[in-house]
């Protein structure tokens, strides 16, 4: 019997709960031995610096896949993990020849109690379908946070939307178009607007895409991953990771964040 071919999602998956379980073999037949680029700003580059990461996590450690996508060379994941301290996490993986060649991530404690709707960082859909309209869908999550987040049109917020037809995961709003931009209000009235100021990866499978970005709130850095489900051309679904930028010389590699 022919053996089936492991895919690049089974790579991935098998590499980050090898996290839990302590298995070797995913990171030393799946990632490239020479080629391993690592944008964790908190693990030193190539196979050795993740070797070492694992080493130092604490006994009985939990990590819980959610959601798998793939484009082309890159598959990205969304996953809840105790590892440290709960938290929910976005993983990207390039793949050269079938090894994982670089990665990055981003991560959020996970919050105690859902949001005003009743949501979590994590639940809600993962069916993946309308494989044909993934470039359609980019392009529309991709100009969402062009003009809404980078640039600030909010007058044009509206026209991303089905009506009030919009789930939202993120910690502290709710449903709703409504919500979204009584937030950004909120906020900016409070004198601490988010801000977004450029885009570095929008990758998507069918009807989800993520959209990894930075910017600044409180004054500090951040990095933005945003991962949107869309139906019929409009926003349905959002989840979102924040992770604040550490300084430079607290780097463990000096690959950056992007």
């Amino acid at each position: 019997m022919e053996k089936k071919e492991v895919t690049n999602k089974e790579k991935v998956v098998a590499l980050l709960k090898s996290i839990e379980t302590k298995d070797q073999k995913p990171s030393q037949n799946y990632v490239h031995p020479n080629k391993y680029i690592q944008h964790n700003l908190g693990i030193a580059d190539g196979p050795e610096g993740f070797g070492e990461f694992v080493k130092m996590i604490p006994p009985n450690p939990t990590l819980n896949m959610v959601r798998v996508f793939q484009e082309g060379a890159y598959v990205f994941t969304h996953s809840v993990h105790k590892l440290f301290f709960p938290a929910v996490t976005f993983d990207i993986f390039r793949f050269e020849d079938g090894k994982i060649v670089e990665h990055w991530d981003n991560l959020q404690p996970k919050p105690e109690k859902p949001n005003p709707s009743g949501r979590t960082l994590i639940d809600g859909s993962t069916e993946i379908k309308d494989q044909h309209k993934t470039e359609e869908n980019k392009k529309i999550a991709k100009s969402f946070v062009e003009e809404i987040l980078v640039n600030g049109h909010m007058h044009k917020l509206e026209n991303y939307f089905d009506g009030e037809n919009y789930l939202q995961h993120n910690p502290n709003i709710g449903d709703g178009v409504a919500a979204l931009r009584q937030a950004f209000e909120h906020m900016k009235q409070q004198g601490t607007p988010i801000k977004y100021d450029k885009i570095h990866k929008v990758l998507g499978e069918g009807n989800f895409v993520l959209v990894v970005s930075e910017g600044a709130f409180k004054e500090q850095q951040h990095a933005y991953y945003d991962l949107f489900r869309l139906e019929n051309g409009k926003l349905a679904e959002h989840w979102d990771v924040l992770e604040i930028i550490p300084p430079k010389a607290e780097w463990k590699n000096q690959n950056g964040k992007f």
